[in-house]
């Protein structure tokens, strides 16, 4: 019998790694404010050279996905023991112009004080950019078994003077209790289809906010409850009210006896993570 032969492609890993962190503004007279922000590389090699990029690498023959993405992120980037989590394989035949690359995306959170980041391997420059999403155009249908509704996102990512902006499509079909979802890059200043995979990871990271305590890797290990509801309101994008939160959000803290340190003003109590917190919808 004749042996079958099967196409392999290659398979790469790339890495969507979000923080939140203080930004100063222009106006000398106002603290710096907290920004939503993702890691990109400037790519040192073809193809896309001198592109930005989510840090990125082949896996290795005998590697694991989880293994390749640690292993990128700390020769990119200088980054190492953060939280991560598999979120989607994206296949297109063309995403890749060097040759089919079938590519898994992960997204990462990071409390970025506790980091320096550096550019590594294959890598010109490495910058956090402050994230802005802005539907531009919106669109339902109603039907007897669902809805269909297109969403055109505007993505604008800045870092002092560079900007940097993508246009993504947005297809949701729900049909009989089944949702979905496909994406369709319209203009991008991204490489590859990391446009796609960044919408992607945010709507992921804002949904899980709402039932998980996922936010809490992107703070430090103490922390006052004024900067933990500032880091949710900006996940959620939308105010939230102090006391409606502190209620909710009382179970997943601990109180500690400590103090925050040179806050300009009167000290407010630390708290912790409750690591037996049962998560519960927020």
């Amino acid at each position: 019998m004749k042996k079958e032969v099967f196409f392999r492609p290659s398979v790469t890993i790339d890495s969507i790694v979000f923080t939140v962190r203080d930004v100063n503004v222009d106006n000398y007279r106002k603290l710096p404010e907290k920004k939503f922000q993702v890691l990109l590389v400037k790519r040192a090699g073809e193809p896309y050279k001198d592109k930005w990029s989510l840090p990125g690498t082949f896996v290795g023959e005998k590697e694991s996905f989880e293994e390749a993405v640690n292993r990128c992120l700390e020769e990119k980037a200088n980054i190492k023991d953060i939280y991560l989590e598999q979120l989607y394989s994206w296949g297109n035949p063309l995403r890749d112009p060097r040759e089919r690359v079938i590519s898994t995306s992960y997204m990462g959170l990071v409390d970025s004080n506790n980091i320096q980041i550096k550019a590594g391997k294959n890598v010109e420059e490495i910058e956090w950019f402050n994230i802005k999403l802005k539907t531009i155009q919106e669109k339902r249908t109603d039907r007897k078994d669902g809805y269909y509704k297109t969403e055109q996102i505007e993505i604008i990512l800045e870092n002092k003077e560079i900007v940097l902006k993508s246009k993504v499509e947005v297809v949701k079909e729900l049909v009989n209790g089944n949702l979905i979802i496909y994406t369709q890059i319209l203009q991008s200043d991204l490489a590859f289809d990391h446009a796609k995979m960044l919408v992607y990871a945010i709507e992921r990271l804002k949904n899980k906010v709402e039932y998980t305590t996922i936010a809490f890797h992107l703070m430090p290990e103490k922390f006052t409850l004024t900067k933990l509801q500032q880091v949710y309101e900006i996940l959620l994008d939308k105010p939230l009210l102090k006391a409606n939160f502190r209620r909710k959000i009382a179970d997943m803290v601990i109180e500690t006896e400590e103090y925050e340190e040179n806050a300009g003003h009167r000290p407010s109590k630390l708290y912790q993570f409750n690591t037996h917190f049962q998560p519960h919808v927020f």
